[in-house]
């Protein structure tokens, strides 16, 4: 049976960094009728311990995040990232969604903000390398902003593909490393959205990742989706729900066919409570199909 893990921590709930309140307060009864399902498995997201957020991050980031009260939920947030991409790489789940308290890809190795802590994509790829061997990523990031400390992070590294939808238009030479001006919202369509920026946008996402993908052959994908870009969110581009189960249903196909199903989804931006629930179970139920 193929399984699909969701990871998750209480404190996730009750407080964020991402949130203006609490934005995964439906959670997770809010997966209740997934998880009735026999290949749908919750998992508590650990803390991370200080040793591999060493191996990323400098020791004045952790004591600067250590003092930001809205940061208390990153160890969590970055254990469950780290335990998602193991349990998938293992075998004992097929793929995974990673539900988070703090962000990560603004964080880089010497500074964090932007509602981000640690960088727990990065953490996560460090960890799999040194623990399980496993040495080739691919990143799409559809959060709204570019993912600065992600990039800053990985630039060096021609293992990672990192493909961006945000405000820049950036190939580094030797084609890993991409930035697309996603369409939408103020930056495609000069401050108003087109009526059909779903589609415009997913096939984007298909355009400019498939193909790239694909050739690059990666062992793992990792998905950073934020829900910033959905109308009305404070990254807004005009999009709707239709665009991310668009892109979901094409993420899960392309690992299928790429990496034999790895596939994980971290949640990244969004602070709207309602959407949250109405855009995450369906995504998970997405990747459970």
């Amino acid at each position: 049976m193929k399984k699909t893990g969701v990871f998750y921590h209480p404190s996730f709930s009750r407080k964020s960094y991402l949130t203006r309140g609490s934005r995964l307060e439906d959670f997770p009864e809010a997966i209740d009728y997934l998880l009735a399902r026999d290949n749908v498995v919750l998992y508590e997201s650990p803390a991370i311990e200080e040793e591999w957020i060493l191996k990323v991050h400098t020791p004045e980031l952790i004591r600067g995040v250590e003092g930001d009260p809205l940061c208390s939920t990153g160890w969590h947030s970055v254990g469950g990232v780290v335990l998602a991409g193991e349990k998938i790489c293992t075998g004992e789940i097929y793929n995974g969604f990673a539900l988070i308290g703090a962000g990560g890809h603004h964080s880089g190795r010497d500074y964090f903000g932007g509602f981000c802590c640690f960088n727990d994509v990065v953490i996560t790829i460090t960890y799999l390398r040194e623990i399980h061997n496993i040495q080739r990523f691919a990143i799409l990031d559809t959060d709204a902003h570019h993912g600065d400390g992600t990039r800053d992070l990985l630039k060096n590294d021609p293992d990672v593909l990192h493909v961006c939808f945000c405000s820049m238009e950036t190939c580094s030479a030797d084609g890993t490393k991409v930035d697309i001006p996603a369409p939408g919202g103020f930056w495609g369509f000069s401050g108003k959205a087109a009526d059909n920026v779903d589609e415009v946008y997913a096939n984007k996402v298909r355009e400019e990742f498939g193909p790239r993908v694909a050739d690059f052959k990666p062992d793992l994908i990792f998905w950073y989706f934020g829900f910033d870009t959905h109308k009305g969110d404070y990254g807004s581009l005009g999009l709707s729900k239709a665009c991310f189960l668009d892109i979901a249903h094409f993420m899960r196909q392309t690992a299928d066919e790429v990496t034999d199903g790895r596939l994980e989804v971290v949640l990244g931006g969004g602070s709207r409570t309602d959407l949250a629930t109405a855009l995450i179970p369906p995504i998970i139920e997405v990747l459970a199909e």
